[in-house]
C-alpha cells in the first residue's frame, strides 16, 4: 500500500492538506475525513483513497482573510473541484460524511461532469432546521443529557488548558454519534492538537452553517451521478429523515438504512456499510439498498 501527503494550493491562496493511500486506479475522495481513514483503509486494495482537510480545518491553512471564509459551503465545493483537477482525476468517486454529504451533492449539482459516484453516509438534512415527526429522528434522552453535561463543561472554558477542555467535550460529545454507548470510544475525531479544530465550532458557526441554512435546492436533477445514502436508523445528530428525503429528491438515488447504528454506522456495522460501499463503487445497487417513494416506513 502507497501512501503520501502533502499540500494543495486553492485559486485564493489557501493551502489544503491531504493524504493519499493506496494506488489502485479508482480514485475515491473523502473530504475532511481524516476521522475516517482507519476504518476506511480497507476500500483502498484496488484505489487510491484521497482523504484531505477542508479550509480552516485541520493540518490546512488558519485561514484569518474573513473574506476567504465568508462563504462557508461554497468555498467547500470549489476547493474540492481544485483537489479533483489537482489529482487530474477526470471523473470522481465521493464519500462525504455528516454535513459534507451534502456538499458532495452541491459539489454533483455545480460539476455534474465530473462526478462518477457519491456515497453519503449519514448526511445532513437538506433543508436545515426541517423538523421530521419522532419516528424519523432520535431525540432521545441521551442527547438530552450530552447536552446539559457541554453546559456545564462550558463554566470550565477559562480556567482549563484549550487542548484539555477539547478532550474533555469530545469524551462527552461522542456518546451520541453511536446507537450502543459501548462503541462510544471508537469514536476519535476531536484532533484536539490541532489549533484549527479546537476552534472548529466559531467557524461553524460564523461561515458554514449560515451558509447551510441559505440554500435551497431547487434544481437539484442537475445531480445526474447515482447516490448512495447509507443512514443509521438512531442518528441522533443528523436526523434519518433526512437521509429518505436525499433519496427522494435526487434523481438517481437508493438508501441504504442501517437499524442499530448512529451517525457512524461504520463503526456498528462495518460488513454491511464496507460491503455495500465496495458493491456500490463496483458498478451495482447494493441489494439492501431501496429505492425511497415516501418519507413513510
Amino acid at each position: 500500500m502507497q501512501q503520501g501527503q502533502g499540500y494543495l494550493t486553492t485559486g485564493d491562496g489557501v493551502r489544503l492538506f491531504f493524504q493519499q493511500i493506496g494506488s489502485g486506479p479508482k480514485p475515491v475522495v473523502i473530504p475532511n475525513g481524516f476521522h475516517m481513514i482507519d476504518d476506511f483503509q480497507c476500500l483502498s486494495e484496488d484505489r487510491t483513497l484521497i482523504v484531505y482537510d477542508l479550509r480552516n480545518r485541520g493540518w490546512s491553512d488558519h485561514v484569518s482573510d474573513p473574506s476567504k471564509l465568508t462563504r462557508g459551503i461554497h468555498n467547500d465545493v470549489d476547493d474540492l473541484e481544485t483537489v479533483r483537477r489537482h489529482f487530474g482525476i477526470s471523473q470522481v468517486d465521493l464519500i462525504g460524511h455528516s454535513y459534507l454529504g451534502l456538499m458532495v451533492i452541491l459539489y454533483a449539482m455545480k460539476y455534474p461532469a465530473c462526478v462518477n459516484r457519491v456515497v453519503q453516509i449519514g448526511p445532513m438534512q437538506p433543508h436545515a432546521g426541517k423538523q421530521y415527526p419522532a419516528h424519523l429522528t432520535c431525540a432521545d434522552g441521551t442527547l438530552a443529557e450530552v447536552f446539559s453535561k457541554l453546559g456545564e463543561l462550558q463554566k470550565e472554558r477559562e480556567s482549563t488548558d484549550p487542548v484539555e477542555f477539547c478532550k474533555k467535550f469530545w469524551d462527552i460529545l461522542r456518546v451520541i454519534y453511536v446507537s450502543s454507548p459501548a462503541d462510544a470510544d471508537k469514536i476519535n475525531w476531536g484532533r484536539c492538537e490541532l489549533v484549527n479544530e479546537r476552534n472548529m465550532m466559531r467557524y461553524w458557526n460564523e461561515s458554514v452553517f449560515p451558509s447551510i441554512k441559505e440554500l435551497k435546492f431547487e434544481d437539484v436533477s442537475k445531480a445526474q451521478a447515482p447516490v448512495l445514502t447509507i443512514h443509521g436508523m438512531k442518528d441522533r445528530s443528523a436526523p434519518y429523515g433526512g437521509g429518505r428525503e436525499w433519496a427522494m429528491m435526487l434523481p438517481d438515488a437508493r438508501l441504504l438504512s442501517v437499524a442499530k447504528a448512529g451517525h457512524a454506522p461504520w463503526v456498528e456495522a462495518p460488513e454491511l456499510v464496507f460491503g455495500s460501499i465496495q458493491e456500490f463503487l463496483g458498478g451495482r445497487w447494493p441489494e439492501a439498498a431501496e429505492k425511497v417513494m415516501s418519507m413513510d416506513l
